[in-house]
């Protein structure tokens, strides 16, 4: 079997492992309204797309039909994930209802959503906590990605207004200027970065957002130089931490962690997508295939991806973060995932 066929082969695995899991597995139970199969379907529609499969397309509608009284039960930055398949779905299908629940999404994220002292969006979670003033790197993949393709999809300017400040925003509160990763969160009340971990998967989430942002925004709002400038500076400063296997530790400066495979492969896929905008020079592209490599590693022959750390909001400190453990998950399947797509359609037979 060539390269390019293999990785085929291993995508259609991990999207199988996701669709077919238990419902009552949290990690993976994609029957649910949140960050984590949220993470799951944005994947699988960035699979079927560049794989072109389109069983993958239609599980996410009948997904959406499944789920979509859930949507609303509760209005929180980590639940408007799913979102971000909305705009390709009235596309496809032309039903008016995706376009007019996203347009009321997003101008609830626009007047409604918590900010904070900096205006950008608190990072609020269906589960029963606050994190008040906290800006988080997630946010950028859970929310900021459904903003801008919305944006694309009603050539409205201000969700594309927004998804740029957002974008910068957080780059500017979270980048570390030392070495140009990011730190996983920051309180704005306190004017810290709270445990100051630099987290992969954090890194992972930005890195992989940020030029998919930027692609749906462009043609509608001037996007900032500060912000390429800033991308650069992380993917440079994340290509310092690479370990010799491919992949990167839980958390990027601690070489004592056990190394990670969802924010490995996020990191990998995020390189692609830079790559793809433009913002990267084509050296990332062997460090990409190294991390691939490495993640690969981690999938079993069901397609299941192993070495991937749970739920993790800011710990109280860096050695909290080594104390999470690893179980199979919908985000660590589906930046693999997306990975593995862009890599069948960027590298090819050149790996």
């Amino acid at each position: 079997m060539d390269k390019k066929n293999r990785l085929k082969e291993l995508a259609e695995h991990v999207f199988h492992r996701m669709i077919d899991a238990p419902a009552d597995d949290w990690g993976m139970n994609i029957e649910n309204w949140d960050w984590v199969p949220g993470v799951g379907v944005i994947s699988i529609l960035e699979y079927g797309q560049l794989a072109g499969d389109a069983t993958a397309i239609e599980y996410l509608r009948r997904w959406t039909e499944r789920n979509k009284h859930k949507s609303e039960q509760v209005k929180v930055i980590n639940s408007m994930a799913p979102y971000a398949i909305f705009p390709t779905l009235y596309r496809i299908t032309g039903e008016r209802w995706y376009l007019d629940t996203a347009t009321k999404i997003g101008d609830w994220m626009l007047t409604e959503a918590p900010r904070t002292h900096d205006g950008a969006f608190e990072h609020t979670v269906t589960e029963d906590a606050q994190f008040s003033d906290q800006a988080w790197a997630d946010t950028l993949f859970m929310a900021v990605i459904f903003l801008a393709r919305l944006a694309r999809l009603t050539g409205d300017s201000k969700y594309a207004k927004e998804a740029e400040f957002q974008l910068l925003v957080h780059l500017r509160l979270l980048q570390d200027p030392e070495t140009g990763v990011l730190f996983h969160g920051w309180n704005g009340a306190e004017g810290n970065h709270m445990s100051a971990a630099r987290w992969a998967r954090a890194n992972a989430w930005v890195i992989l957002s940020a030029p998919w942002i930027a692609a749906e925004i462009k043609d509608l709002t001037p996007l900032s130089d500060e912000i390429i400038e800033r991308y650069q500076q992380l993917a440079a400063g994340l290509r310092q931490y690479q370990r010799e296997s491919g992949l990167w530790n839980t958390v990027l400066d601690q070489s004592k962690f056990a190394e990670e495979t969802s924010g490995s492969a996020g990191i990998a896929a995020g390189w692609l997508a830079g790559m793809r905008i433009g913002w990267l020079d084509p050296t990332y592209k062997e460090a990409a295939e190294k991390a691939l490599q490495g993640v690969e590693e981690f999938i079993d022959p069901d397609g299941t991806v192993q070495g991937v750390s749970g739920g993790t909001p800011v710990m109280p400190d860096i050695p909290a973060y080594h104390q999470i453990p690893c179980y199979p998950t919908l985000y660590g399947q589906g930046l693999v995932l997306i990975l593995l797509s862009l890599a069948y359609t960027e590298m090819g037979e050149s790996m």
